[in-house]
């Protein structure tokens, strides 16, 4: 019998973050060529989701192909007097198919509460992207316990009505992981997972049994098969390993297709 979730299409995002020129174009186009070649028949979507000056220029060079493209985040108005700030509508109108809300480093930079985040995923799904909904525990709650109170109820404060499977996914990124090179235990994961799938199936039901939900957190080549592995866990949210196409099809070919 397969494993719950096994059946849930897994999904591989690489978040560049604040990193990247037009120069990195051709990392992106290493990875569209795998994917339309020796990894052709890999049972996974991919994405990565450059800084907002790169969408449009990448994806006029990567064309309609497998590999997808999302913003980091988004205003949550369509339009409007706010300087400096990018609306989802503008994501999709550069190319983009999802947009990241919620990340840790800007709930942690820019004092984003998960309200705030709730009203960004519904600009996504408003513009007609996927959302990509990022929870997670700093080390502190970890270390007191909070971990599933504090992660639950994020996630209960940052989905919107309109969530489903189509348009939604979540990435569960412990903050005390992402960037430091530690990671949570295969149990651990495993886990947290279940009480996300649990309360996501309670929130949305049969919609909620379906998402997708990625772990992120110093995901890399040598430890993505045993994360991967973890029942619930429906592909990965990677931060600095994305950077590198070498490093990043490492971690894609986790799920085959070569």
């Amino acid at each position: 019998m397969a494993k719950e979730g096994r059946e849930i299409r897994p999904l591989v995002a690489g978040n560049w973050k604040m990193n990247g020129h037009s120069a990195s174009i051709g990392e992106a186009v290493a990875v569209r060529d795998a994917l339309a070649g020796p990894l052709a028949s890999l049972p996974a979507d991919v994405m990565i989701a450059p800084p907002a000056t790169l969408i449009a220029g990448f994806a006029a060079t990567l064309g309609k192909g497998p590999l997808l493209l999302a913003g980091q985040d988004c205003h949550p108005k369509p339009c409007g007097a706010h300087t400096g700030d990018i609306a989802a509508e503008m994501l999709k109108d550069a190319g983009a198919a999802a947009v990241i809300v919620g990340h840790s480093e800007r709930r942690a930079d820019h004092g984003e509460t998960s309200a705030e985040v709730k009203a960004k995923a519904e600009a996504a799904h408003r513009a007609g992207l996927i959302e990509i909904v990022c929870i997670g525990e700093t080390q502190s709650e970890r270390t007191a316990s909070h971990t599933l109170t504090v992660v639950c109820q994020q996630l209960k404060d940052s989905m919107p009505p309109s969530s489903t499977a189509a348009n939604t996914v979540i990435a569960y990124e412990p903050v005390w992981a992402i960037g430091t090179g530690l990671t949570p235990t295969s149990d651990d994961v495993r886990d947290v997972h279940a009480a996300i799938r649990g309360d996501l199936t309670t929130l949305f039901g049969a919609e909620g049994a379906k998402m997708r939900i990625l772990y992120g957190g110093s995901v890399k080549p040598d430890n993505a098969a045993a994360l991967m592995s973890v029942e619930n866990v429906n592909g990965a949210l990677v931060g600095g390993a994305s950077l590198k196409a070498s490093d990043f099809l490492a971690i894609v070919q986790t799920y085959g297709g070569g």
